[in-house]
């Protein structure tokens, strides 16, 4: 039996975000779709960047103990735990002139929909990102994150 790929374990309903979008529309977003991350396009709709609750935690936060700064990267709780509407309320989402593309990291690292998931969870790594975008020739056709992967472990 042949190993499983990216396309086999990816998320193929994914939706971009407008690099216009206000921070605070970022969070709902995030909050709304229960994610922790989403690509970003440009006006034209060419992938231009990602953008994660740590960008969001890492831009907001005013000097206190904001998301970013509390928690490891290593050590991802529970959805609750990270993303809750009070906890958001803390970071600062009053400037409404804040983009996303303001605060987005502007790498992307994709692989593409045949790389096998051991070289998946190894670009992973060596990028230390939790999330990769999957592409077919040039066109974004899902994402892969952490919780996909450990997913495959688990189905064995």
């Amino acid at each position: 039996m042949s190993e499983k790929t990216a396309r086999d374990v990816m998320t193929p309903e994914i939706e971009a975000i407008p690099e216009t979008l206000t921070v605070r529309n970022l969070a709902t977003f995030l909050i709304d779709n229960e994610i922790s991350g989403a690509p970003v396009e440009d006006e034209n709709g060419q992938l231009v960047g990602v953008v994660s609750l740590t960008d969001l935690a890492r831009s907001t936060s005013e000097g206190g103990a904001g998301l970013g700064e509390r928690r490891s990267t290593f050590y991802m709780p529970d959805w609750e735990e990270i993303a809750n509407p009070n906890e958001l309320a803390e970071l600062h989402l009053e400037d409404d002139g804040l983009l996303v593309r303001d605060i987005m990291t502007p790498t992307v690292l994709a692989v593409d929909v045949g790389m096998p998931v051991s070289q998946v969870a190894k670009a992973m790594l060596e990028g230390h990102v939790h999330r990769l975008v999957v592409i077919d020739d040039t066109k974004v056709v899902g994402i892969v994150s952490s919780t996909d992967l450990l997913q495959v472990l688990v189905d064995g």
